[in-house]
């Protein structure tokens, strides 16, 4: 954790392959902050080993002595949906359906969501992974 005195010079919220970040996406986005980006890396591959193959959102912060911190969220629903029906979503949402998700994997989804929504209600979380569910094509079964 960065002290407080440290001036915050950019940040960036990037989207990455867990346990192996591409040097090419961080350089697209932190090149021009001159942090060291084999450090970046090395940190995020080693914060992020556990879940290895996910998609894990960085929010990557840059002070001006160049110098970072990281602060790792969850994956996204919608990779999570993905993850859980083993596919993708439908090519047509409304009109197609990609597949079925059942009430104990959309709460488990929920639950691992929970602390990156704006709701701490796990009833209100399983709402908002539902409607993420019903815009990408598929359908949620009744409890």
């Amino acid at each position: 954790m960065a002290p407080k005195s440290k001036k915050k010079t950019h940040q960036a919220t990037l989207e990455l392959t867990a346990g192996d970040a591409p040097v090419v996406d961080l350089g697209k986005t932190l090149g021009q902050t001159g942090v060291n980006l084999v450090e970046v890396k090395k940190a995020y591959d080693a914060a992020t080993a556990s879940q290895r193959g996910d998609i894990v959102p960085v929010v990557v912060s840059v002070f001006e002595d160049r110098s970072f911190e990281l602060r790792l969220k969850t994956p996204p629903a919608s990779f999570l949906i993905k993850k859980a029906l083993g596919g993708k979503g439908s090519g047509r949402p409304g009109h197609e359906v990609a597949g079925k998700l059942t009430q104990d994997r959309l709460r488990e989804i929920a639950e691992r969501k929970l602390p990156d929504l704006n709701t701490g209600d796990l009833e209100a979380a399983m709402r908002t992974i539902a409607g993420t569910a019903r815009s990408m094509g598929v359908a949620i079964e009744e409890p």
